[in-house]
């Protein structure tokens, strides 16, 4: 079983400058349950099925499993999925032995930048760049399943 485990932020200062790639990525839910989340993703030219499992207490870890789809198929799955598209640019900034991934979003969830690190284990120790402000790990409300049923600007 592949695991995912990792920790997010809040961003609170400037990260584009030390970025070192970006993409685009708009996103679906063919299923946005809790605890199983179905998820059909455009990344630039790409596309990307994912099914995630239930997080565990802490939010850090839980099980994923990604399989890269062809541009037209993910264009005909995300026909499938519920209402709402989560729409961001990502940036990836080194720091460390580690590379940050910051979520600017658009949309109903403008406004809204958050910084994931994706860890080997959840004691692992990581260096925090200047730009990370208070961490969300394992709060639901910026889980991007959940930012499309409500959004950051209906907070």
């Amino acid at each position: 079983m592949a695991q995912e485990i990792e920790r997010k932020f809040l961003v609170i200062g400037e990260y584009k400058s030390l970025a070192f790639a970006k993409s685009r990525i708009v996103q679906g839910y063919i299923s946005s349950a809790r605890g199983r989340t179905v998820r059909i993703r455009i990344r630039d030219d790409k596309g990307y099925l994912t099914i995630k499992g239930a997080s565990n207490a802490s939010g850090t870890s839980r099980y994923e499993w990604e399989k890269e789809l062809s541009l037209p198929e993910a264009e005909e799955l995300m026909k499938l999925c519920e209402p709402g598209i989560i729409d961001k640019t990502r940036y990836l900034v080194r720091s460390g032995r580690h590379i940050f991934e910051v979520d600017e979003f658009y949309g109903e969830n403008e406004g809204l930048v958050v910084a994931e690190v994706e860890l080997a284990s959840e004691d692992e120790a990581f260096v925090k760049p200047d730009f990370i402000g208070e961490e969300v790990t394992g709060d639901i409300r910026y889980y991007n399943s959940q930012l499309m049923k409500k959004p950051y600007k209906m907070w």
